[in-house]
């Protein structure tokens, strides 16, 4: 199924559920309402805007669809700025009222008389003789409530002594559908639906999309000559009907409003998800719900943390979905969109389709591959922590995340391939420029090496914990870096900088440059020990560099691949989380020998 039909297919869903707008309505900004008597009089001016914020603002209404318009007149029918709907707009220089000089009232007025010649509706009516009798006049603009304010407003109109508004009225609606039906446009065979319909030359915009234009993104437009062929112009070169170009677009709007719980953002791209409801809104309204918490886990104090935190536990181990989410079929389809901004048009980053089963089961192999021990996230790992660990740290440490990384980790987990190169890559470089081993960017390596192995790239598998009998020589120099690390703090208490700061990038790229110098430095460190009171201490440090040189060459690698310096990192990551318990016991341990 390609991704308009899946669209249309959930705007029908939406349809039968009511949430969703009618074929050729739209959501637009409203402030003012003018009140019009049954003679055609204004008699008031009603503020509707919203007024929950610091700044009153328009309020979203349900209205005709808007005409797509760039330097073109073209009016909106019930409804429109005041240019059109009132004939005046704000003069620039001084903020007066004054006509609109490119006749676009003369176009509202025309087009609405010609539609209400023979409407019974009396608010129509009433709308009809106002615009045959309205004089854009600046003086008797002024005389009305809210003048100054409503100047280049979209205002629609209300009959007086009625709580509906005029384009409410079914008679309206009436008028409207037919006039989308009967407009002459060319018809042609839909691409999406496979049927004889006319086609929508420009598609709506789309909005909601994370850096794209505020005024919205198109995902199928043609304005260019290289574009087109065979002398079809814009939506003629690929057909898409009216209806569904109306319908795709609505239902992508929807799932991209704020709080809609259908995306979620990865990186530069805005992730939207849905399931489809044939086997039952419940079904798939569960399947999106168990999505949006398994790809974007909520943080751990929230209000219904400890149900969302049972539920993740579940995930990761490997729990049957019914188990986790009852209410889940296991076979309902589910689809993935991943949207990014790319001017005035719409990138598509992915596009994946499959049984929210299959999906879970790989998000949970996901998260299998991340586990380390002890754990890199105190819960279930968001894909933006992944993703801000290849960013280098500040205040707009989000911004800086490499562009594409998102998308591709995105698929990568939807369909169980291989993680991208470029995030191993990038990860790699940020704990050598950063000089920060932490948990979160070990447990990135250790993920990506995990899948590599288990799917045939890498012969040698990597463990959750430390593994003494590893015996690859990344693994082995990283463990022993990490003990070169410990024991010159111990022999240097207070010391400023480690050897990790100075060293940590070439040794893990260049091993034969750095660690002759850190073994003659270490010989150093344990002699220092000795003569102190920490003699069990240096005992115990030799041991653990003994066990470790014990399984490896006689001589240290040149240089070290990308992988093998991941391993690195993982080594040296395991033998610090040993280092904090097997080495303060053996301290301890030393302590009571001396004190006996």
């Amino acid at each position: 199924m390609t991704v308009l039909q899946a669209l249309v297919g959930h705007y029908d869903r939406l349809v039968e559920s009511g949430p969703a707008l009618h074929y050729g309505y739209s959501s637009q900004g409203i402030s003012y309402a003018v009140v019009l008597s049954t003679e055609g009089e204004i008699v008031d001016v009603m503020d509707i805007r919203d007024t929950a914020s610091k700044s009153p603002r328009p309020n979203r209404i349900l209205v005709p669809g808007p005409v797509n318009r760039s330097v073109n007149i073209a009016p909106n029918f019930l409804w429109d700025k005041t240019a059109y709907s009132l004939g005046l707009v704000r003069d620039e220089a001084t903020g007066e009222p004054t006509p609109a000089r490119r006749g676009e009232h003369d176009a509202f007025k025309h087009q609405h008389l010609e539609l209400l010649a023979a409407t019974e509706d009396k608010g129509l009516r009433a709308l009809a003789a106002f615009l045959s009798a309205w004089k854009p006049d600046p003086e008797q603009f002024t005389r009305l409530p809210h003048a100054q304010d409503m100047l280049d407003a979209n205002v629609v109109f209300r009959l007086e002594g009625e709580r509906e508004y005029i384009h409410d009225h079914a008679a309206g609606r009436r008028i409207w559908q037919d006039h989308l039906t009967t407009q002459g446009r060319a018809e042609a065979l839909c691409l999406v639906t496979g049927e004889l319909a006319p086609v929508e030359r420009l598609h709506p915009k789309i909005k909601g999309v994370r850096g794209a234009q505020s005024s919205g993104a198109s995902i199928v437009s043609f304005n260019l000559d290289a574009f087109e062929s065979f002398g079809r112009r814009q939506g003629a070169n690929a057909p898409v009907s009216e209806r569904a170009a109306f319908a795709y677009t609505t239902a992508l709007n929807a799932m991209l409003a704020p709080n809609s719980g259908h995306n979620i953002r990865v990186g530069d791209t805005t992730v939207v998800f849905w399931a489809e409801a044939n086997l039952g809104d419940a079904a798939a309204s569960a399947a999106e719900s168990i999505f949006s918490i398994l790809a974007d886990p909520p943080p751990t104090d929230a209000a219904e943390g400890a149900k969302v935190r049972d539920k993740l536990e579940a995930v990761a181990e490997g729990r049957p979905i019914e188990e986790v989410q009852p209410e889940v079929r296991e076979d309902t389809r589910f689809f993935v969109l991943g949207l990014a901004p790319n001017a005035s048009r719409l990138s598509i980053r992915f596009w994946h389709e499959d049984r929210i089963g299959a999906i879970y089961s790989r998000i949970a192999e996901h998260w299998k591959d991340l586990r380390l021990h002890p754990p890199a996230w105190t819960g279930a790992p968001a894909l933006w922590t992944l993703l801000i660990e290849t960013a280098p740290p500040g205040k707009r440490r989000t911004d800086n995340i490499p562009p594409t990384l998102g998308g591709t980790l995105m698929r990568a987990i939807l369909t169980g391939g291989r993680y991208p190169h470029s995030l191993f890559a990038a990860t790699i470089a940020r704990m050598r420029a950063d000089k920060d081993i932490n948990g979160r960017r070990v447990a990135i390596c250790k993920a990506c090496l995990a899948r590599d192995h288990r799917l045939g790239f890498e012969k040698e598998d990597v463990s959750m914990s430390l593994n003494p009998d590893d015996t690859n020589a990344a693994y082995r120099l990283g463990r022993l870096f990490a003990v070169y690390e410990s024991l010159q703090r111990a022999a240097l208490p207070g010391v400023n900088a480690t050897i990790k700061d100075r060293y940590f990038g070439a040794a893990s790229a260049t091993p034969a440059s750095v660690f002759p110098l850190l073994e003659r430095n270490s010989a150093n460190h344990l002699a220092s020990l000795r003569k102190g009171e920490k003699a069990g201490l240096a005992h115990w440090f030799d041991q653990q560099i003994d066990s470790i040189l014990s399984g490896f060459a006689t001589t240290f690698p040149r240089s070290l691949r990308l992988q093998e310096q991941g391993r690195f990192a993982i080594g040296y990551h395991h033998q610090r989380a040993y280092k904090r318990t097997a080495g303060e016991t053996a301290q301890a341990d030393a302590s009571a020998q001396e004190e006996d």
